[in-house]
C-alpha cells in the first residue's frame, strides 16, 4: 500500500472551508486527477458514485462517508485502485487545517505501478489542497 499524506493552513474559519472541500459534485474542478463524478445513490451521509479518474480514463467506484464539518471518507471499492482517501478539517482559530491522506494500492497486474502513480497523487494532491485553500481564502 502506498500512504500519501498532505496538509494546508488555510485562512479561512472552518465553515467555509467545509463549504468548499465537501462539495463533492465540484471535485473535478479541485482535483485534476479525477475527470468526471456521478452519484448513483445517497443514504443519509453516504454516497455511492462513480468516479473517472486520469489515468487511464478509468472507472471506480466510491463509498464516500461525509462527517460534517470533520472528514470526508473516501473508500474505493471497485477498479483499479483499491484503499481509501480522507479528507480531514481542523479548526484552528480563524484558520483551518485541510488533511488529505490516501492508503491505496493499484489492483490487478498494475500494483507493480503503485510506487510510480504515489508520485503523482502526492503531486496532485498539494495542489488540489492549494486549489481548495485559494477557493476558501477568497
Amino acid at each position: 500500500m502506498a500512504q500519501i499524506q498532505a496538509s494546508v493552513e488555510i485562512n479561512a474559519p472552518l465553515d467555509k472551508v467545509w463549504n468548499v472541500a465537501s462539495d463533492l459534485d465540484s471535485e473535478p474542478r479541485f482535483w485534476k486527477g479525477t475527470k468526471e463524478v456521478r452519484n448513483v445513490s445517497k443514504d443519509g451521509n453516504t454516497v455511492t458514485r462513480e468516479v473517472t479518474i486520469a489515468f487511464k480514463d478509468s472507472k471506480c467506484m466510491q463509498t464516500v462517508t461525509i462527517q460534517p464539518k470533520e472528514k470526508i471518507h473516501i473508500q474505493f471499492t471497485k477498479g483499479i485502485i483499491d484503499g481509501t482517501k480522507t479528507i480531514s478539517l481542523a479548526s484552528q482559530g480563524e484558520k483551518t487545517k485541510l488533511e488529505a491522506v490516501w492508503d491505496i494500492k493499484l489492483t490487478g497486474m498494475m500494483g507493480m505501478f503503485t510506487g510510480m502513480v504515489k508520485k503523482h497523487i502526492q503531486s496532485g494532491t498539494e495542489q488540489a489542497l492549494q486549489s481548495i485553500k485559494e477557493e476558501a481564502e477568497r
